[in-house]
This record gives C-alpha cells, structure tokens and sequence, in this order.
C-alpha cells in the first residue's frame, strides 16, 4: 500500500494546491541555474539555450520516483527527435545537485541525453507560477533515499527563442500522464519546423 501512495503522489494523482502555472502567450522568466548532463555540472542558462532554438522546460517532483523515472526515461529515448527539431530539453526540480549528478547520468533515465537543473528552495518553480507540496511524511525514492525536499508539480513547458509558452503541458491540470509530456512537445517542436 505504502509503494502505491508514493506512486501516485509521484506521478501527477496526487492534487496539489491550485496555482496558475503560466499560459500560452506568456513570457518565460529567464534563468540559471546549477545543472548536471552525464554526471557533470555546469551552469544552464535558458537565454543561451534560447538563442539556439526552441526549449522544452519540464519541472518534475523528484528524481528516482516512479512517474518522474518514466518521464526521464521518454525525454531521454527521444533526445535525438529533439535535437533534430532544434530544440534542447532541460528538465528541472527541488533535487540537489548530487542527486541530479547521479541521475542525469543513469543510462535507465536520462542517460546523458539531456541536463536535469536543481532548484533548491523553489525560485524558478515559483517563477513559473507552479505549486509545490511539502511532504507531512516519510517518502523514500526507488533507490530507498528519502524525498527531504518540496515537490514541483510535474508541468512543461514549450518556450521559442522569442521567449515566449507556445503550450503548457500539466498532470495536474490536462491529466497527463508522465511520458506524454516528451511525446506531446516532441510534436509540438516538429511542428515548429514545418
């Protein structure tokens, strides 16, 4: 029972407090943030990405859960289609960088095909007008570490170079599920470069 409550809490079932997220037509706080691709850190900045195309920006609850290993998993299997529209994938959430060292290097998740940016205290999440659930109780991951921080509902975001939300894809609010959220903007930036 324990392991089909942190599933669902993992992957979107789980409601958080109503915020709204930014819409179509928006403009995407720009920001940087310590990010890991392939195990190694450096500093992602969404204007430099920008200036290289479209970007993709899904926040996520937590790394090594259920839904967020999912959604990884399919972000990481389609890196090359996205690549070939253009378009980098930058996924982000209230992890440690540590944490996010190991995963964005995990051949089963996001295999060194894209950067994971840690969020700690929930600055860009908030700035992207997402809400965030703090655990009232002991919540560990698939690898059997506890979750110790707040969790970012899972929302992304498909930005072009101009800055501004082409769509916002969320569990909560659209009901879709983790790896619709790399199928449905992989057909959003394709349809970009028709």
């Amino acid at each position: 029972m324990k392991r089909f409550l942190i599933g669902a809490l993992m992957s979107g079932a789980v409601m958080m407090p109503a915020y709204a997220a930014l819409t179509k037509g928006e403009s995407a706080p720009g920001f940087t943030a310590q990010a890991s691709l392939a195990g190694k850190e450096f500093t992602f900045s969404l204007d430099a990405a920008l200036k290289k195309g479209p970007v993709v920006l899904y926040f996520y609850p937590a790394a090594y859960t259920r839904g967020c290993n999912i959604e990884a998993k399919t972000f990481a299997d389609n890196a090359d289609k996205f690549a070939a529209a253009g378009t980098t994938i930058i996924g982000v959430s209230q992890d440690n960088i540590k944490k996010l060292n190991d995963y964005s290097a995990d051949p089963e998740y996001c295999a060194g095909k894209f950067p994971v940016a840690a969020d700690a205290g929930g600055k860009i999440t908030a700035s992207y007008k997402l809400s965030t659930m703090t655990l009232d109780r002991k919540v560990t991951d698939t690898r059997g570490a506890d979750v110790t921080h707040s969790l970012t509902e899972r929302t992304t975001f498909v930005i072009t170079p101009d800055r501004k939300v082409i769509a916002t894809l969320s569990s909560n609010d659209d009901k879709v599920a983790p790896h619709e959220h790399a199928e449905k903007s992989l057909e959003i930036v394709q349809g970009l470069k028709k």
